[in-house]
């Protein structure tokens, strides 16, 4: 059995920030990384790469795990703000969370990212606008990086680190154990087994059924959390020009007035282009979006999504979230795509339809109805919230709209854990998105970087 000072468990964004941290400042911490995905070179998606049109469901999903997490090949867009993105201010303060939130952006600029653009939404018109008809921009700064500059900066950060920890890919941890001296044994799928003094829960998203069982397992509390159900949008980038132009990423809240419920847009993509996303077998979309021109389409794609909060005494609310996702799989054997003007009149988007549409769909998708998939409350709720949109943004209640369902956003139960994020277990950490504690690029790399200068003390 080898001894390592620290382990990792996941080289997602808060892992990828946690390693940076450790190898900058001098201290003399053996560290172990483990990751189930793939190393940088080797996550390339079947679908990018043109060797399938649809989705295989790879196992585990390059575009969901390997080095860098979900946030690897998405559109690297990082938004420095407290009011969304997650709970990090809650437990170490919101100027401490900002403070290490820009850190991380000065790192990102640093590595290659200074030639991206610093958008900010606090000093718009737009949020006048906005409130004019109803809606609410939340205010960030947001650096958008472009998947293939944010690769570019991982691999930076990658050969980095690459002295100082030692990386495990294509590596699944198959049990945690706690010895009597606070010390924790790992046993791999490969039948390796390594010991620590510390050890860092941050599998990411992906991770949350893992998290949840080694919590379980060892009397860790965690706390229910909710489920975010959608549809991600995709129409001409004309229609959204004035808006992505001037703020590049606009956080809209909405409150219906049907049920008032609240629904927002979340992670606009700019001339981008909608991807499909393996989360545990279970086929969703996303959107992704480039720094280069030659890679830029003519569409604009954003998520729509409604936040489902559930009472006693249901509490699985991702399993709620997987079973229409599920739904959706069934019906269309992968991701369904329908035009808007076909899902107001009640009726299913066809290929027929489709041929006639003006908006060119960047995934390939299978034409049908969202209305037997998602539950009517959401769905009332996104219709809602398109015609509000189009107050600001005319054409965004176009019959060519494209609507490609279902877009869930799965958040972990929030692990308890301390204002240094520490179990109740002495040298057990949970960071990043697997925690609960954050959603977000900014907040899970913060998260990161704070573990990470906690550890680094310990070993100096």
């Amino acid at each position: 059995m080898k001894n390592y000072d620290i382990i990792v468990a996941g080289a997602g964004a808060s892992g990828v920030y946690l390693s940076y941290e450790l190898t900058k400042i001098k201290n003399n911490a053996t560290v172990l990384m483990i990751d189930k995905g793939a190393p940088l070179e080797e996550r390339k998606c079947p679908i990018k790469t043109g060797v399938v049109s649809s989705c295989i469901k790879c196992e585990p999903c390059h575009i969901m795990n390997g080095y860098g997490g979900a946030g690897t090949l998405s559109d690297g867009k990082y938004n420095l703000t407290t009011q969304f993105g997650g709970d990090l201010h809650r437990y170490i303060g919101t100027e401490n969370a900002m403070d290490l939130m820009n850190y991380v952006d000065e790192v990102l600029c640093k590595m290659g990212g200074a030639d991206a653009k610093l958008y900010s939404t606090a000093n718009s018109d737009l949020k006048t606008i906005a409130l004019r008809n109803n809606l609410h921009l939340l205010e960030a700064k947001v650096r958008h990086l472009g998947t293939d500059r944010n690769v570019k900066i991982l691999e930076k950060i990658y050969d980095f680190t690459k002295e100082k920890i030692d990386f495990k890919f294509h590596t699944c941890i198959k049990s945690v154990e706690v010895k009597d001296s606070n010390s924790f044994v790992v046993k791999t799928d490969s039948g390796e087994e390594y010991s620590c003094g510390n050890l860092v829960l941050a599998t990411g998203r992906s991770g949350s059924k893992w998290i949840g069982s080694v919590c379980d397992k060892l009397g860790i509390a965690q706390k229910s959390n909710r489920v975010d159900i959608g549809v991600r949008v995709e129409l001409a980038a004309e229609i959204f020009k004035h808006i992505t132009d001037d703020v590049y990423e606009s956080k809209i809240v909405y409150k219906t007035d049907k049920y008032n419920d609240m629904v927002r847009t979340f992670c606009m993509n700019p001339y981008g282009e909608v991807v499909a996303e393996n989360t545990n077998g279970i086929v969703t979309v996303n959107g992704h979006s480039y720094s280069q021109e030659s890679l830029r389409t003519e569409n604009t794609n954003f998520a729509l999504l409604v936040s489902n909060k559930f009472t006693e005494p249901f509490k699985d609310s991702n399993e709620y979230g997987e079973s229409i996702a599920r739904l959706s799989n069934m019906l269309g054997g992968g991701v369904l795509l329908q035009r808007f003007g076909d899902l107001v009149k009640g009726r299913r988007s066809s290929e027929r339809r489709m041929e006639k549409c003006f908006t060119r769909p960047t995934l390939k998708a299978t034409p049908g109805d969202l209305s037997l998939v998602i539950p009517k409350r959401q769905l009332d709720n996104i219709i809602e919230m398109i015609y509000a949109l189009d107050k600001i943004a005319p054409g965004t209640a176009n019959e060519d709209t494209l609507l490609y369902g279902v877009e869930v956003k799965f958040y972990n139960s929030k692990v308890e854990v301390d204002e240094n994020l520490e179990t109740k277990i002495k040298g057990l950490y949970a960071l990043g998105d697997g925690s609960g504690v954050t959603h977000s690029l900014s907040q899970a790399s913060a998260s990161g970087v704070y573990v990470g200068r906690i550890l680094a003390e310990k070993y100096q």
